[in-house]
C-alpha cells in the first residue's frame, strides 16, 4: 500500500443534497468521496457486528450468512495457499447459505468478534462441503468446530481512499492528466474528451476490425476509443459488449501501444475480458487471487505463471538453502549464531529480489494486464504506469472504485458499461444519496459526454427485445437474430406462440424472512416450480438452459429450497444445472429460457427496489427465446414503468391467465 494511505483525511459527515456533476475544486470532490466510502465501510463493520452479537444462532442460519459445527481439514494448495475443506459434523448436507465462490469469509471457532480470526476465499462449494483457500494453515485445524462468517471488504476501502489522494495529489508523479477533464473543470468537456490521448511514440495505424467480424455500430465504437483520448460505449443487452471491448484492447496491443491495463468490476467480468484476449493471441496476465479466478484461466493468472517462470529453480534452491539453514540455527551459540541469522537475512533479500525480477520481466511483456478495479490497486504493481486504461462494467463501478485503475498514470481511457442498467452496488444508503450509487460513467454523460451506442443485439428473440428496446433504448436497437433463430420452447402454453413473452398472475401475498429485510412469496415460487417443471418435462430443455430470476435474496433461498426438494439441484438431480439468483447476480448472463418472480404483492401496492427501472431491464433482456414473469399485476400496476410493461404485454395479449388460475 502506498505510504500516502497513513495520510487519509478523516471520515466525516457528508454534506447534504446529491452530488454535483461537476467539481469546481478538487477538495470539495476528496472530502465527498472520502466521506463516502468511510460511510460505506463503516455501515458494512456496523451491520456484520450488529448481526454477531444480538442475532440468534438460528436466525444467522436461515439468513445464510453464517455456517456453525463444522469440521475442516486440510486438502491440497492453490499456487502455495492451503485449501481447507468445511464439512458438517455429521456429514450431511449443508444449510441453504450465501458463501459462494471468490467470496470473502471469516473463520472462528464460537465469536468472530471476541476471539482471532482468519481470512478466506471461498474457492468451490457444494451440498456437503464449502473449500475455502487462506493465507496460511490454521494450527489445530482439525481439532473441535468452525464457524464461517461473511465480512466486511477494508482493502476495498483502502485503495480507493488511496486511488482519492493520488487524484487530487498535484506533487505525485502518478495520478492522471485527464483529472480535470474527469471532474469537468475543462471549458468544453466533449471536445477536451475528443482530443487525441497524449502519449508519447506514433503507433502505427490498425484498422478497428482486421478480422471483420464487428458490425457498423461495434466499429465506430472501436474506432472512437482508439482515436480520442476519453470515449464511453454504451452496450445494451446483448449487443456484444466485451466483444467490443476485446475489440479495443487488441487493436491497441497490435499497435504496441501497451501497457494496458484492462479492469472490470466484478471478477466474472475481469475473466471474460481475459478469455477473449487469450482467444485472440493477445499476451495477457490476471493479477489477483487465483481462487476468484475461472478455474479454466488460472493459467493465465501472475502465479500460474511464477510457477512456471525458467527461474523458479533458482528460487527454490534458494527456498531449500534458506530453510536448511534455518532449521540449524537450534544448534548454533554465540558468534555463528549471529553470522547465520546475517546469511539468513541475505538470502531473505536475494529471494525477494529473484521474485520481483520474475514478476517485473512478466508483467513487462504482457501487453495487457487484466484486473478488477479495486484489484489494480494491489501492491505486487507496485508504482508501475499504464497510460491506457479499459473499464468494462464501468457502471456498475462507483466512481472511487473506477479510479483505482485511471490514477496509474492514464492518459487514455475507455469505460464501457450501460446507464440503463445496473447502477453500483452499494450497502450503505446514506453513502448511496451521497452520489456513490452513481457511476462515473453516469456523471460523464451527465456532463454531457456522448457514448457510442452499440445497437444490434444477437440475444433475444425480437419479441422479446421489443418492450426494452422501445422504452429504455429509444426503438435504437436492431435485430441480430431472427424468430426462426429463436423459436418458443415446448412445454409451457404460450399465449401467442409468435410472441415467446408471457405474464402469470399470481395472487399469494408477500412475507418478511428471517433477516427481516428481505421478502419471499411462496405461492410465486410454487408457480415458478410447476413452470420450469413443465419446460423440462417437454425435453425441449435441460436445466442449464432455464434461469429463475428474482429480486429479493429470501426468494432465492425459497426457491432454492423448493427445488432441492422437489427433484434435485445437484448432479443426477431432476432440477441439475438450473441456476436460481437474483437480478444483482444476473447482470451479463444469458438463458434460453427465464423466469422472473417479482414476489412484490400488498394491498398498498409497495414495490420497494422492485421500482428502480434499471433492474426491469435487466431481469427481460436476459432470456434468448422465451421470457415468463410471474407476479401480482395490481401490485406491479402502482409503478409507471411495470404499469407499461403490463399495457404492453395485455395489448399482445401475453397474459397467461390460464397458467395462474391452474
Amino acid at each position: 500500500m502506498n505510504s500516502r494511505t497513513r495520510d487519509l483525511p478523516v471520515p466525516r459527515e457528508v454534506d447534504d443534497g446529491p452530488a454535483p456533476v461537476r467539481w469546481d475544486r478538487g477538495q470539495d470532490h476528496l472530502e465527498r468521496f472520502t466521506g463516502l466510502i468511510g460511510q460505506e465501510l463503516e455501515d458494512e463493520l456496523a451491520t456484520v457486528e450488529e448481526r454477531w452479537r444480538h442475532w440468534s444462532k438460528s436466525r444467522l442460519v436461515e439468513a445464510g450468512l453464517t455456517l456453525y459445527d463444522l469440521k475442516a481439514r486440510p486438502r491440497g494448495r492453490l499456487f502455495g495457499d492451503p485449501i481447507l475443506i468445511f464439512e458438517a459434523r455429521d456429514g450431511g448436507r449443508l444449510p441453504v447459505h450465501r458463501f459462494s465462490h471468490g467470496d470473502m469469509v471469516i473463520l472462528s471457532r464460537t465469536r468472530p468478534w471476541g476471539e482471532k480470526t482468519i481470512e478466506g476465499l471461498v474457492l468451490d462449494r457444494g451440498p456437503t462441503r464449502v473449500r475455502v483457500v487462506v493465507g496460511e494453515r490454521p494450527k489445530g485445524v482439525r481439532d473441535g468446530v468452525w464457524r464461517l462468517d461473511r465480512g466486511a471488504n477494508r482493502v476495498a476501502h483502502d485503495r480507493m481512499a488511496d486511488a482519492l489522494l493520488r487524484l487530487h495529489d498535484a506533487g505525485a508523479d502518478d495520478g492522471t492528466p485527464l483529472r480535470d477533464l474527469l471532474l469537468g473543470q475543462v471549458h468544453d468537456p466533449e471536445a477536451s474528451a475528443a482530443s487525441p490521448p497524449s502519449i508519447g511514440g506514433r503507433p502505427r495505424r490498425v484498422r478497428a476490425d482486421p478480422s471483420g467480424n464487428l458490425n457498423a455500430s461495434q466499429s465506430a465504437a472501436v474506432e472512437a476509443a482508439l482515436q480520442q483520448r476519453l470515449t464511453l460505449i454504451q452496450g445494451p443487452p446483448g449487443t456484444g459488449k466485451t466483444h467490443t471491448a476485446v475489440h479495443v484492447l487488441s487493436a491497441m496491443a497490435a499497435q504496441g501501444r501497451g501497457p494496458i491495463l484492462a479492469t472490470a468490476e466484478s471478477n466474472v467480468a475481469v475473466d471474460n475480458l481475459l478469455e477473449g484476449l487469450l482467444e485472440s493471441g493477445v499476451n495477457a496476465v490476471r493479477i489477483g487471487q487465483p481462487v476468484k479466478v475461472r478455474a479454466s484461466l488460472r493459467e493465465a493468472t501472475l502465479d500460474a505463471r511464477l510457477e512456471h517462470h525458467p527461474l523458479q529453480d533458482d528460487l527454490a534452491a534458494l527456498r531449500d538453502e534458506h530453510d536448511t539453514l534455518k532449521r540449524g540455527l537450534s544448534g548454533l551459540r554465540g558468534k555463528e549464531r549471529g553470522l547465520a541469522h546475517k546469511d539468513l537475512s541475505m538470502q531473505r533479500r536475494e529471494m525477494q529480489r529473484l521474485e520481483q525480477q520474475m514478476i517485473d520481466g512478466l508483467l513487462d511483456d504482457a501487453e495487457v494486464v487484466c484486473a478488477t478495479t479495486v484489484g489494480s490497486g494491489h501492491r505486487i504493481l507496485g508504482a508501475r504506469r499504464f497510460p491506457i486504461v479499459l473499464v468494462d462494467e464501468a457502471t456498475q463501478a462507483s466512481e472511487p472504485s473506477s479510479l483505482v485503475p485511471i490514477v496509474r498514470g492514464c492518459r487514455h481511457l475507455v469505460l464501457v458499461g450501460d446507464q440503463c442498467q445496473l447502477p453500483p452496488t452499494v450497502i450503505s444508503d446514506r453513502a448511496a444519496e451521497g452520489g456513490l450509487g452513481r457511476s462515473l460513467f453516469e456523471r460523464l454523460i451527465d456532463l454531457g459526454l456522448p457514448t457510442h451506442m452499440l445497437t444490434t443485439q444477437y440475444r433475444m428473440h425480437p419479441s422479446i427485445r421489443e418492450f426494452p428496446g422501445a422504452r429504455f433504448y429509444e426503438g435504437r436497437l436492431e435485430d441480430g437474430c431472427t424468430r426462426e433463430e429463436r423459436p418458443p420452447p415446448a412445454g409451457f402454453l404460450w399465449p401467442d406462440w409468435d410472441r415467446p413473452v408471457a405474464f402469470v398472475p399470481v395472487d399469494g401475498e408477500e412475507e418478511l424472512d428471517a433477516e427481516g429485510a428481505s421478502k419471499a412469496n411462496r405461492d410465486q415460487a410454487a408457480a415458478a416450480f410447476g413452470i420450469v417443471s413443465d419446460l423440462l418435462s417437454a425435453g425441449d430443455l435441460q436445466g442449464s438452459d432455464i434461469g429463475v430470476v428474482t429480486p429479493y435474496t429470501a426468494q432465492v433461498r425459497l426457491l432454492t429450497d423448493l427445488f432441492d426438494e422437489g427433484g434435485g439441484l445437484d448432479e443426477g438431480g431432476r432440477f441439475y444445472g438450473l441456476e436460481v439468483r437474483s437480478v444483482d447476480g444476473y447482470q451479463g448472463r444469458e438463458k434460453e429460457v427465464i423466469v422472473f418472480c417479482t414476489v412484490r404483492s400488498n394491498p398498498k401496492g409497495e414495490i420497494g427496489f422492485l421500482a428502480d427501472r434499471r433492474r426491469l431491464n435487466v431481469a427481460i433482456t436476459r432470456a434468448r427465446r422465451g421470457l415468463v414473469m410471474v407476479g401480482h399485476p395490481q401490485t406491479l400496476r402502482r409503478d409507471g414503468t411495470w404499469r407499461a410493461w403490463l399495457d404492453w404485454a395485455e395489448e399482445l395479449g401475453l397474459m397467461a391467465w390460464h397458467v395462474g388460475r391452474a
